[in-house]
């Protein structure tokens, strides 16, 4: 009697994941091939083994990303514990490169958080485009950055590394376009292919369930 109360109670909570998991896949409205893509291999994240890394590429010029903006924002206050959420400027061009070395000089500088949604701001209401160093200084400005420490930091090492990091993630996830997230460096997706912005949310969602059980 022992032993047969001892391997139920084992085998239980196995069990518990394994019918979790079938019910769920049976529940999702998501189909891979056609809402999400696997990359092939899988690509290595810079989050912790024990994490889940969600990465958003974004470009600050990109009405869908200013749109999509607000929604990643909610979502991302309540993430658990093993859930890292980043973000990856898209660096295509010249334009896309300032933008994203605003992004990677605000982060240096601890002023992302008062900066980011400004950024957005800034190019899609107020139409200042901020695609050179003299808009950009002035903006940085108003946040309390002198414009020899925006200089130094906008050129310095920190942010050319992170720029080329920046260029390596998005050949290694194939993007071709923004906004587009991708999941613990396995799952691509955008709202494009999972119908709307919410919809493309509870897909990242269901897709860090099922990171969460094959750990």
């Amino acid at each position: 009697m022992l032993m047969r109360y001892t391997f139920k109670i084992i085998l239980s909570p196995i069990l518990l994941i394994i019918l979790m998991a079938a019910a769920h896949a049976q529940d999702s409205q998501f189909v891979l091939g056609t809402h999400y893509k696997q990359l092939s291999p899988t690509q290595p994240t810079s989050s912790s083994p024990t994490q889940i890394e969600v990465a958003e590429i974004f470009w600050y010029g990109c009405p869908h990303c200013y749109t999509f903006d607000p929604y990643i924002e909610d979502w991302r206050i309540d993430l658990a514990d093993d859930v890292n959420f980043i973000r990856v400027p898209a660096v295509w061009n010249p334009v896309l490169q300032a933008h994203a070395k605003a992004y990677y000089t605000a982060e240096t500088l601890g002023v992302l958080d008062q900066v980011h949604t400004e950024i957005f701001r800034e190019i899609h209401v107020n139409r200042n485009n901020l695609s050179d160093n003299d808009s950009l200084q002035t903006f940085f400005a108003r946040y309390g950055v002198m414009p020899d420490n925006f200089d130094q930091t906008f050129e310095s090492f920190a942010v050319f590394t992170k720029m080329q990091r920046a260029d390596e993630l998005s050949r290694r996830y194939k993007i071709a376009s923004v906004p587009t997230v991708v999941i613990n460096g396995k799952y691509v997706t955008d709202a494009g292919m999972a119908g709307d912005y919410p919809s493309l949310l509870r897909l990242v969602n269901e897709l860090i369930i099922k990171e969460r059980s094959e750990q």
